[in-house]
């Protein structure tokens, strides 16, 4: 066996999709690349669901549109398997698609006309530990997540943070991965993960990016205008 055929492949990846020409040609390119495995395929919610139980991949791609819907996919992948992060790989860009994908606990909402080099690194990013929504839909995001206008400052759930989980909600907002918040606050990466599991609680947030965007919300609010 060729040292290139025993180089392990980092990251398995599933794709769910109902356009097989789509699928075939995103697993053509992913495959082709060193540190990626496609090790599963479907195109229905039940096979996503499916293949998340049965593979427990680090990654699994959805898409929106598909047979069982790919939304309520996520919801059943994010609840029952949480170690795996979810990918939603659409064609749509709908606020309310974009922002009902990131709380049913989507880690990344991807538009299908992307760039495959930026597409891996996105990718890449997410397995990572970090986030992505696509910048033209980000101030959707910040617009659903607005308080009340009454609310006083006092009342935010960042008051609950401690200074450590303030450090830590920084650099989500920096968007730095686990392993860089770490290095720069000396901290192991699993410790960082613990952390970072209790801010997410204490903000009653489902991920990353509405942390970190709730974060900039709130430092963006206390500038002088």
């Amino acid at each position: 066996m060729s040292a290139a055929q025993e180089t392990k492949k980092e990251l398995r990846l599933v794709i769910v999709d109902d356009h097989v020409l789509f699928r075939d040609g995103l697993a053509t390119i992913l495959n082709a690349e060193a540190d990626y495995d496609v090790v599963g395929q479907g195109g229905s919610a039940e096979d996503a669901i499916r293949l998340a139980r049965e593979l427990q991949p680090d990654l699994i791609l959805l898409d929106l549109d598909m047979p069982g819907g790919g939304l309520e996919a996520a919801r059943v992948i994010a609840n029952e398997y949480p170690t795996t992060r979810i990918v939603v790989l659409t064609a749509s860009e709908a606020d309310d698609h974009l922002i009902a994908a990131l709380k049913t606990g989507a880690s990344a909402y991807i538009l299908k006309g992307v760039a495959a080099r930026e597409l891996l690194r996105i990718l890449r990013a997410v397995a990572a530990g970090e986030s992505y929504v696509p910048p033209a839909l980000a101030a959707s995001l910040l617009i659903e997540m607005r308080e009340p206008q009454a609310q006083k400052d006092q009342d935010s759930p960042l008051n609950e943070l401690t200074r450590r989980e303030r450090e830590i909600l920084e650099g989500l907002a920096s968007g730095f991965s686990n392993k860089e918040i770490g290095q720069k606050l000396f901290l192991s990466e699993k410790t960082v993960k613990h952390y970072i599991t209790n801010i997410l609680q204490k903000l009653q947030v489902r991920n990353r990016v509405e942390a970190a965007l709730l974060a900039q919300r709130s430092k963006n609010a206390s500038r002088p205008r």
